[in-house]
C-alpha cells in the first residue's frame, strides 16, 4: 500500500524528541498514545479562551456549551451513533463503568446473571463483580482458547440461560491483542433479552466502529488511546439510557446526556477528543482516498472516519506481521497471541511475549535503558493474565506499535531484544 508515514509522522510532535540524543521509541500505546499537534491546541485555546461552565449567557459559557455539543457530535460520528445525545463524556472508561454499572443494576434483581469475559481487562470485570456481590447475581464465565488466543462462542450458548440479563465482553484484549467477534455476541446477547456492554478501548483505536452495525447496547473507549486527552466516552442506546435511573445531584439535567455526565466535565477534555476525532478525519480525506468507495454507505465526516481506520490497519497489519515474526525469530520467546500471518486481520498490533525464566520486568526496564518504551505485567487483564499461566510469574512483556510507528523502530527493538536476552538467559 501506498502508506504516506512521513506526513502521519509530522502530525506529532513527540516523535521528534530525543533524550540524550538518542530517539524515543514508543511501543507503550495500548497504556496511552502520543497526541497530535491538533488535540495539544485545541486544549489549549479551551482553557485561554473558552474556560467556563455550560448554560451561561456571556460569551466564554456560550462558547464552551458549542464547544460541549461538538465534542458529543464529533463522537458521535466516529461511533456512527444515531444521536450525539446517546454519548456521555466522563472521566475514564473504569469510572463510566462503574457508575453505569450503578444504574443498570436497578434493572436486575437476586438470582439474576451476568456473563463476563476471561480475556477481559478489568475495567469490564470488577465493576460488574462488585455488582454482583452486592445484589446477589450470579456470575458466568466465558473462557478462550489459551492456544489459539479465541473464544469458542458456542461456549456462550451454553452459558445463556433465561436469567442472563447483561453480556460484558471486549472488543480487542489488551493483552493478546485478539480483535473479538462482538457482532455475533451482540446478536446473541439480543436474542436472549439481555444486555450487551462492550469495552472497545482496545479496538477503537484501531479498528473501524460502528454501534448500529455491531448491535451492542453499551460501547465504552477512552481518548487517549486513540491520540487524544485523558477522557473516558461512553455510547448507550437512547431507549436504554432513558429507561436507567442516573445517580446525579438534583439540579442536574433530566435528559440524556446530561443526567449520566456527573458534576463539571473537562471541557478541555471534550475539545482534545473532538480535535483527535477531526485528526483521524483529515488522514481519511488527505490520505486515504483509495478507501472512500468501500465507506460510500457513511456521509461527510463518517466517511472519511472510516476510511480513514481500513487505511491505517491495513498498515498497522503489516507491522503486526513483521513484529511477531522478529519475535519468533528470538532465542525462547514465546507470543501470547495469534501468530498466523493469514490471521492478523483478527488481532491488533498489540503484542505479548514472555521468555522462559526471564522476569518480563526486567526485560522492560532494559529497553527503557535503550530508550525503547514497552510495559511489562498483567497491565490489569488479571483474568487473562491468570488463564495463560503468567499472573504469578511478572505477567508479559507487551509491545504495542501503532499507526505513527515504523518498520525501521521494530528493528530497533529486535536489535535491542537480540542483545538482551541472551545475557539473561545466561544468568
Amino acid at each position: 500500500m501506498n502508506y504516506d508515514i512521513d506526513s502521519i509522522r509530522a502530525q506529532f510532535p513527540a516523535l521528534a524528541i530525543t533524550d540524550d540524543g538518542t530517539p524515543r521509541i514508543y511501543f507503550d500505546n495500548p497504556a496511552g498514545t502520543q497526541v497530535p499537534t491538533r488535540v495539544a491546541e485545541a486544549m489549549t485555546a479551551c482553557l485561554y479562551e473558552t474556560n467556563a461552565n455550560l448554560g451561561g449567557y456571556f460569551t466564554t459559557s456560550e462558547r464552551a456549551t458549542r464547544l460541549a455539543d461538538d465534542a458529543h457530535a464529533a463522537m458521535a460520528d466516529f461511533l456512527n451513533a444515531p444521536s450525539a445525545d446517546e454519548i456521555v463524556f466522563g472521566q475514564n472508561m473504569t469510572t463510566l463503568t462503574l457508575y453505569m454499572s450503578r444504574s443498570i443494576g436497578r434493572r436486575m434483581q437476586r438470582g439474576d446473571e451476568i456473563i463476563l469475559s476471561r480475556m477481559d481487562h478489568d475495567a469490564n470485570v470488577a465493576p460488574w463483580l462488585l455488582l454482583a456481590r452486592d445484589l446477589g447475581l450470579n456470575v458466568r464465565w466465558l473462557p478462550f482458547d489459551t492456544r489459539s488466543f479465541e473464544f469458542d462462542l458456542s461456549k456462550l450458548d451454553d452459558l445463556i440461560t433465561n436469567k442472563t440479563r447483561l453480556i460484558c465482553i471486549g472488543g480487542a484484549s489488551n493483552m493478546t491483542g485478539t480483535l473479538n467477534d462482538v457482532r455475533t455476541v451482540c446478536r446473541k446477547a439480543r436474542e436472549a433479552g439481555a444486555l450487551s456492554y462492550i469495552d472497545a478501548v482496545q479496538s477503537v483505536p484501531h479498528v473501524a466502529t460502528d454501534v448500529q452495525d455491531l448491535g451492542c447496547d453499551f460501547l465504552v473507549c477512552s481518548a487517549y488511546k486513540f491520540f487524544g486527552p485523558h477522557q473516558g466516552i461512553l455510547w448507550g442506546r437512547r431507549k436504554i439510557l432513558e429507561s436507567l435511573e442516573a445517580y446525579k445531584v438534583r439540579p442536574a439535567s433530566d435528559d440524556i446526556p446530561g443526567c449520566f455526565e456527573t458534576g463539571t466535565q473537562s471541557h478541555e477534555g471534550m475539545a482534545g477528543t473532538a480535535a483527535a476525532v477531526d485528526y483521524f478525519a483529515w488522514v481519511g480525506e488527505a490520505l486515504a482516498g483509495d478507501y472512500h468507495a468501500r465507506n460510500e454507505r457513511y456521509a461527510g465526516r463518517r466517511r472519511y472516519l472510516r476510511a480513514a481506520m481500513d487505511y491505517l490497519f491495513d498498515y498497522e497489519q503489516g507491522l503486526a506481521k513483521y513484529l511477531v515474526d522478529g519475535l519468533q525469530q528470538l532465542p525462547g520467546v514465546r507470543v501470547l497471541g495469534i501468530s498466523a500471518p493469514s490471521a492478523m486481520k483478527r488481532r491488533v498490533p498489540t503484542v505479548s511475549f514472555i521468555v522462559d525464566k526471564v522476569a518480563p520486568s526486567g526485560i522492560a526496564e532494559a529497553l527503557a535503558r535503550k530508550n525503547v518504551f514497552v510495559w511489562s505485567g498483567h497491565n490489569y487483564a488479571v483474568e487473562a493474565a491468570k488463564a495463560l499461566g503468567i499472573y504469578e510469574q511478572g505477567g508479559a512483556v507487551r509491545i504495542g506499535p501503532v499507526h505513527y510507528n515504523t518498520v525501521a523502530e521494530i528493528d530497533r527493538l529486535l536489535v535491542a531484544l537480540e542483545g538482551i536476552l541472551p545475557r539473561r538467559n545466561a544468568a
